[in-house]
């Protein structure tokens, strides 16, 4: 055996130690099934049964009540703020892909996940949470490189301990493969660029006035209002027909934020995002420049300014008012 298959051998040796093992203790989440996230829940994804937000119509259902939807289960587990930073939550799970990433395992993807729920969960139900690192594979060759995947299973018991439900979730730990070019020329990578906005029938307009450095403002043919950002109907007096009026491109910061973090490629931090009130009467969200985040203050004065950014796209951002 060559030195490289015993290091290789010795390695899987010690990831393997964690097969069986808990993560940690069980986790106790955080919120109460709730009425509110449930809620929010359905209006995102567009889920209209009743006996998940109308208790009248609920109480009359098979299930005397309101109840959560089942596939918000992992929902109620969700850590949060601190799951972005390993130092702030030590478990077993995060000292296994440490140990992975030291062996050059350092890419990651989710690959599948299987659910099952055993009772609908109502509001009130407080449950925890207890994660087992159930598998490890051999070494597998993948379009992404050389890795591992590894299976959890995740059980969701209510206050009693009885099983709710459960979720096995499988990811890949691999070792990045080095892409073709990049193996040829060892120049540095680009620079990352802003997302894209996307465009679509009801906004493509309104982009395409940017792309020509154009402060446009939607206006309801029918009642005359003005609106931002753009849609199909207006609000008021349900029109759907439309024109546009040029902004001068003045107005005031009604609000305003300061973005530290996440630091998103692409994005100088910090990041003043200001909901800016124009002067004829709409208001909008963009990116302040010019201007230190502390020298911001409500009721400040700016304009508008375009920008060309990564060559493909023209921004408005808005500086103090000379």
């Amino acid at each position: 055996m060559s030195e490289q298959q015993r290091a290789q051998a010795a390695f899987e040796a010690r990831v393997r130690a964690f097969v069986g093992l808990r993560e940690g203790p069980p986790w106790s989440c955080p919120d109460a099934v709730n009425e509110a996230m449930i809620r929010h829940w359905c209006e995102v994804l567009g889920d209209a049964n009743p006996v998940y937000t109308d208790p009248e119509r609920a109480v009359r259902s098979a299930h005397g009540g309101l109840v959560a939807p089942p596939t918000m289960l992992q929902t109620w587990d969700m850590r949060g703020y601190p799951m972005h930073d390993p130092r702030l939550i030590r478990n077993r799970q995060r000292e296994l892909h440490a140990l992975f990433d030291e062996a050059g395992y350092t890419g990651v993807v989710a690959t599948d996940t299987q659910q099952e729920y055993a009772r609908y969960l109502r509001p009130g139900d407080r449950i925890t949470s207890e994660t087992t690192i159930e598998s490890i594979s051999e070494e597998k060759a993948t379009a992404l490189g050389v890795g591992y995947f590894i299976a959890t299973r995740t059980v969701f018991r209510d206050e009693g301990r009885q099983e709710v439900g459960r979720i096995d979730f499988r990811v890949l730990k691999f070792k990045p493969s080095r892409p073709a070019a990049a193996v040829a020329s060892p120049a540095a990578p680009a620079a990352p660029a802003r997302i894209a906005s996307p465009r679509g029938p009801d906004n493509a307009w309104w982009w395409e006035g940017c792309d020509a450095g154009v402060l446009l403002i939607q206006k309801c043919s029918g009642c005359g209002a003005l609106r931002h950002p753009p849609r199909p109907m207006c609000g008021r007096c349900l029109s759907t027909g439309w024109e546009s009026v040029r902004a001068s491109g003045r107005g005031r910061v009604h609000s305003y934020t300061v973005l530290h973090h996440p630091r998103v490629p692409g994005y100088e931090m910090p990041l003043p995002v200001a909901l800016v009130e124009l002067e004829e009467g709409t208001r909008l969200v963009a990116n302040l420049k010019g201007v230190a985040p502390d020298g911001i203050s409500i009721g400040m004065a700016v304009e508008c300014r375009f920008e060309d950014l990564s060559g493909s796209m023209r921004l408005p951002f808005f500086h103090p008012a000379t």
